[in-house]
């Protein structure tokens, strides 16, 4: 992967990537929030993804997160809750796995910040809250009971 960054003045920088480029508007978004948004970002495509392979659909989807920073500098994130509401045809298991992959294996963005960042996470699943502030596992290989028998996690 390759990417880069050009000054264009006022606060405003071109991100350039292999495939397409986009402002940054430092006055508007800060980076910490642009690299908040890629990981919700990252972990929100992964269920889609994962449900339109078994051939479901997800509909009225949104994902959000609370973030909590540390107070010194170089106030990295403390915590972070991320929030699931979405509604598809699959059951509850199906919806608590495809998120549990996500956020144990295949969200990169995710899975790079584990290691330092507190994580939680709430599903809503057709309306109905289905996991309320659960934790992922952190750390050095730390597993969590996921009520799958761990099919997600390892």
């Amino acid at each position: 992967m390759n990417v880069s960054v050009e000054y264009l003045g006022e606060k405003k920088f071109k991100a350039n990537t292999i495939k397409s480029s986009y402002i940054l508007d430092c006055k508007e978004i800060t980076p910490v929030e642009y690299f908040v948004t890629g990981i919700i970002g990252c972990t929100g495509i992964d269920l889609v993804m994962m449900a339109e392979k078994d051939g479901y659909v997800v509909s009225n989807y949104k994902v959000s997160a609370e973030i909590e920073r540390q107070m010194e500098v170089p106030m990295k994130l403390a915590s972070m809750h991320i929030i699931y509401a979405f509604d598809g045809s699959f059951d509850v298991v199906k919806a608590k796995r495809y998120i549990l992959a996500s956020l144990e294996s295949y969200c990169t963005t995710v899975n790079s910040v584990r290691d330092s960042v507190k994580i939680t996470y709430t599903i809503v699943h057709n309306g109905v809250k289905i996991a309320n502030k659960e934790s992922i596992a952190s750390g050095e290989g730390t597993e969590i009971e996921d009520g799958f028998g761990a099919a997600c996690g390892s």
